[in-house]
């Protein structure tokens, strides 16, 4: 096994699902599906025993559930990335995921060249899985929380941000890609990306996914 390859964990309770994506993932060079769970509970035990780069994980499953198991990983081992697979196209049980400190959440119709894309994707550490879904978890959770009244002064803790910096969040907040970004701000992207993992740092945010749930929490679009 290469020491690149993406080490994966798929949790699911139906086998012939579970099977299909691990055989999916499986079958790229640089993916390697370590382990399978069919619970909530086997997946929090087999995360803590092989140590995963990414869990695949189903959220409607017997016992705790994806998103229970979703938060007792994330919390006990921070370095593991978690991807919330769902029915779903939108509906509350993503978003509990993405609030347990999952990294992105995929539909189970999403193709198989997607899934393997999305599992590299949140494996280097970017939560923007599909601009699709991110743009419509983007509506979806702006439509559930208070008007934000106008707000023109950044609050804490996003007053800690430079203005340049700032000005990345609100982008990545609306669903912007690095690409698009740099054409909006007319910087390099070698320069968006550093921008970016700044603004991770100071907001302690695991990714983009939780930069747009931290700007819809605190009301600055």
């Amino acid at each position: 096994m290469s020491p690149t390859q993406v080490r994966v964990l798929v949790a699911d309770d139906q086998p012939l699902v579970r099977m299909g994506n691990a055989l999916v993932l499986d079958s790229a060079d640089d993916v390697d599906v370590i382990g399978e769970a069919a619970s909530g509970e086997e997946a929090v035990a087999l995360a803590a025993m092989l140590l995963p780069d990414v869990v695949l994980m189903d959220v409607r499953m017997p016992g705790i559930g994806g998103i229970e198991a979703t938060r007792l990983i994330t919390t006990a081992h921070p370095g593991i990335k978690v991807i919330v697979f769902t029915t779903f196209d939108i509906d509350e049980y993503a978003f509990g995921g993405l609030n347990a400190g999952a990294s992105a959440f995929l539909l189970k119709s999403t193709p198989p060249e997607t899934l393997t894309a999305a599992v590299r994707t949140v494996a280097a550490g970017d939560g923007v899985v599909e601009p699709r879904i991110t743009k419509i978890l983007i509506d979806h959770y702006a439509q559930r929380r208070p008007s934000s009244g106008g707000v023109r002064q950044p609050p804490p803790p996003l007053d800690r941000l430079t203005p340049r910096e700032y000005d990345i969040f609100l982008a990545m907040a609306t669903g912007l890609s690095n690409p698009e970004i740099s054409a909006q701000l007319h910087l390099t992207p070698a320069t968006v990306k550093t921008h970016i993992n700044r603004v991770f740092a100071k907001l302690d945010v695991r990714d983009r996914v939780h930069a747009v749930i931290l700007a819809h929490t605190l009301k600055v679009l």
